[in-house]
């Protein structure tokens, strides 16, 4: 396998957006798998961090979904949010609220993830829609894309293995 550690990159199109973008040497239909199905997220999802304590996935429209995980050194963190479109397997839109703000809800940010198969490897895309300017310097500034890196690097892994 090529490895494509730590090779997402993050731009900031517009004042409220953040595009993340990254291959993986693995097809379409698997990345799609480990992205969205609760027994593969669990493997992925907080990349070296800490441990997925707890997944939930209602893959429909109008379903929801919840991670959380106990992050090194122990405290936990958690997202939740709702599905908004589902084109398996290129297309996925949802909102993402972090449970450690308050009124979660009010700040969540829509996310619209492709997912494009090229010879073998898949082309992902995140982009992130946030309310504001200041929620979305929040979320660049907290952090974020450390644990990312990490969280798509496990991705590919457990797509990968799927073969």
């Amino acid at each position: 396998m090529a490895t494509t550690s730590h090779s997402a990159k993050v731009t900031l199109p517009a004042d409220t957006q953040i595009l993340i973008t990254r291959e993986f040497d693995a097809p379409r239909h698997l990345v799609w798998r480990a992205y969205t199905e609760p027994d593969l997220i669990k493997r992925w999802w907080a990349g070296e961090r800490g441990e997925v304590t707890s997944v939930e996935v209602d893959l429909r429209v109008g379903g929801r979904w919840r991670y959380v995980m106990t992050a090194n050194p122990g405290f936990e963190v958690a997202f939740h949010g709702e599905y908004r479109e589902i084109s398996a397997p290129d297309r996925l839109v949802n909102t993402e609220a972090f449970e450690g703000l308050p009124n979660p809800d009010d700040n969540a940010a829509l996310n619209t993830v492709t997912f494009t198969e090229k010879d073998g490897r898949t082309y992902f895309e995140v982009l992130v829609e946030c309310n504001d300017k200041a929620t979305r310097d929040a979320i660049i500034e907290s952090g974020m894309e450390g644990g990312m890196q990490e969280s798509y690097d496990a991705l590919e892994k457990v797509a990968s293995s799927l073969e």
